[in-house]
């Protein structure tokens, strides 16, 4: 398989979690600013929407989204429990936590990295970001993880997405529970492997 991430970008969440769950993978650079590839190839002759990331199998076959992505590798490996199994309600209690991240903090925070976005309007965005990360917080009292005791996909999400409050000036500090939860995912080796390979580009 083939990863195709950019630093600091959402593809950061599947990247976690293909090193979770084990599985073999070539990580792919595909800068969102250039989208040149590093044989110099052009990334949108394999992503048309041009972002990452995109999860190409070994038969060809590729898949788009983060939160398809990392369900799917997390159903390549049951026993290593990173999501319940599909068709119970806990699976769907973790869909319910992937599309809250993707639509209610991640859509959120990207008009902050807009230069050209307005200082009012960050404001405004930053205010509402604040409502969901009360919310999270909240979920997060006497628990581990999203999920409960156990790290499980959407935990790897949250925590890619979060890593973008110093550069969009989100502030944590009200959240300790929020700051308690990035602590214990960024000591996990998995997180740590991740974020070492993207640093060095690999």
């Amino acid at each position: 398989m083939k990863l195709y991430y950019s630093p600091g970008a959402c593809s950061l969440a599947p990247h976690i979690v293909l090193r979770e769950a084990g599985l073999a993978f070539e990580p792919v650079l595909a800068p969102t600013k250039t989208h040149k590839l590093p044989d110099g190839g052009d990334y949108y002759e394999v992503n048309p929407l041009g972002y990452v990331p995109l999860l190409e199998l070994d038969d060809g076959t590729r898949l788009r989204e983060g939160p398809a992505i990392v369900q799917y590798v997390a159903d390549q490996v049951p026993t290593r429990n990173l999501a319940p199994a599909n068709g119970t309600l806990a699976r769907y209690r973790l869909q319910e936590w992937l599309t809250f991240i993707g639509t209610e903090l991640h859509q959120k925070f990207s008009p902050l990295f807009n230069p050209n976005m307005p200082d009012d309007a960050k404001k405004i965005f930053r205010e509402r970001i604040a409502g969901r990360l009360q919310f999270a917080d909240g979920q997060l009292a006497g628990k581990d993880y999203l999920m409960g005791e156990h790290f499980s996909v959407p935990d790897a999400y949250l925590f890619t997405v979060l890593r973008w409050h110093k550069p969009t000036g989100v502030d944590l500090a009200p959240y300790a529970n929020l700051l308690a939860f990035m602590e214990r995912m960024a000591a996990r080796p998995a997180v740590q492997a991740a974020l070492n390979a993207e640093t060095q580009g690999k």
